[in-house]
């Protein structure tokens, strides 16, 4: 596209390119949007350099004008979008890129890889956070993706309200506090439980948090409690029947003394089986494979359209609405769009407004998108602390049921407005 658009001499015409999802995946009532800041980053480093423009020429994929181009790319469009944190909706314009044809449609893939994958882990981990009702949620699949993967999916995770990942390289690119606990492998290497449990404690302190499952429980709890004292810090059940065990385990740590002691479970948790756990006496939850697979959806079906681009090459030329009108549920709506997300009168969002032209006065103050690049340069980064905060904020603006677990619609439909 970009090698035929250049000698054509359309690559230079502003354009509009917008992402957005048809729908939400089955059942869900919210989409959460993440990624943000990681595209960011991925734009500011977008470049072509020798040992990437050899490989194109070898291969022959683009020609020299083409290579030539290319070897020069540096956006300097615009782009607005929701920020971190905020919640979506179908044809919520969630990005908003705009430049150059050329400059803008090779981003993309990098964009929509991004986006589709860190929002797909935001919403289920989202589910994962109302269920969990308070209690904090441990972030724990680095074994179970793709490692670049498991370290975007701990931060979409802690977006959305995780408390901490096991992920060490998330730690240390974003800042999210880490935790860890030992294996079933390290209770094995040693002769007994027993010198397991004292290894241990003694070279992390009796606050740490032993695993009790490998062998015989109930002997696990009495041996840890006697390696680690009262103060013992934690036990983490992994398998078997979580809300029994839970609820003898703290029974056995209560009469033993151990009343301080917190009981965290794992073992392929889900949003389902949080919710299930309620009435459980569980402290804390390790969340791996339902996480970093989206629990079920691992990706948004976000796409990226050219939504309006202008009528020649004249810089001052006016953008056309342009927009694919195939049959079937994959047509598309031109112009660039607002999305704005209309309350009641108690404040509690009733509808997620997407509209060309002006944008309504009763609605001015309630749009979603902010400036992200301007001119090329970012002015868009914050820290993952706002984005939390974001989040808590805008999913209590919406109706309680989007809390709800059960399959359900969109909690807000979508309006279009088309003002004059």
């Amino acid at each position: 596209m970009l090698q035929a658009a250049l000698r054509s001499g359309a690559a230079h015409r502003r354009s509009v390119f917008e992402v957005f999802t048809r729908r939400l995946p089955d059942g869900r009532r919210y989409g959460v949007t993440a990624g943000v800041g990681r595209v960011l980053d991925a734009i500011e480093a977008f470049r072509f350099d020798t040992p990437v423009l050899d490989f194109l020429a070898d291969q022959r994929v683009v020609d020299d004008a083409t290579l030539s181009w290319l070897s020069d790319y540096r956006f300097t469009g615009s782009v607005y979008g929701y920020p971190e944190g905020e919640c979506y909706f179908p044809g919520s314009p969630i990005m908003t890129v705009e430049g150059t044809f050329a400059e803008a449609v090779i981003l993309e893939t990098v964009v929509l890889s991004i986006l589709n994958h860190d929002s797909a882990i935001a919403a289920a981990a989202s589910r994962m956070v109302n269920a969990a009702a308070g209690r904090p949620l441990l972030e724990m699949g680095a074994r179970r993706t793709h490692e670049l993967a498991a370290v975007s999916a701990a931060r979409a995770a802690y977006v959305v309200g995780f408390a901490a990942t096991s992920d060490l390289d998330a730690g240390f690119r974003y800042g999210i506090p880490t935790v860890g606990t030992s294996a079933h492998a390290f209770t094995l290497l040693h002769d007994t439980e027993r010198d397991a449990f004292t290894a241990q404690v003694e070279s992390m302190g009796r606050d740490t948090t032993l695993l009790v499952d490998t062998y015989d429980l109930g002997e696990a709890v009495q041996t840890a409690v006697e390696v680690a004292g009262p103060e013992l810090g934690a036990v983490r059940i992994d398998s078997g029947d979580l809300l029994l065990l839970a609820h003898r385990v703290r029974k056995q740590l209560d009469e033993a003394g151990a009343g301080k002691a917190r009981i965290t479970v794992t073992s392929d948790l889900d949003e389902y089986a949080i919710a299930a756990l309620g009435a459980a006496p569980v402290d804390a939850y390790g969340v791996g494979t339902s996480l970093v697979t989206g629990s079920g959806y691992p990706t948004c079906s976000m796409v990226y359209k050219l939504v309006a681009r202008a009528s020649s090459n004249d810089p001052d030329a006016p953008l056309v609405p342009v927009a694919k009108r195939s049959a079937g549920a994959k047509s598309s709506r031109g112009g660039r769009k607002w999305g704005a997300r209309r309350p009641d009168a108690e404040g509690v969002a009733e509808a997620e407004v997407i509209g060309t032209g002006p944008v309504p006065d009763d609605l001015a103050a309630h749009q979603l998108q902010v400036p992200l690049v301007s001119e090329g340069r970012i002015v868009g980064r914050e820290p993952l602390s706002a984005a939390r905060d974001r989040h808590r904020a805008s999913l209590d603006r919406l109706p309680i049921s989007a809390a709800q677990l059960s399959r359900g619609e969109p909690v807000i439909p979508t309006e279009y407005y088309s003002g004059g």
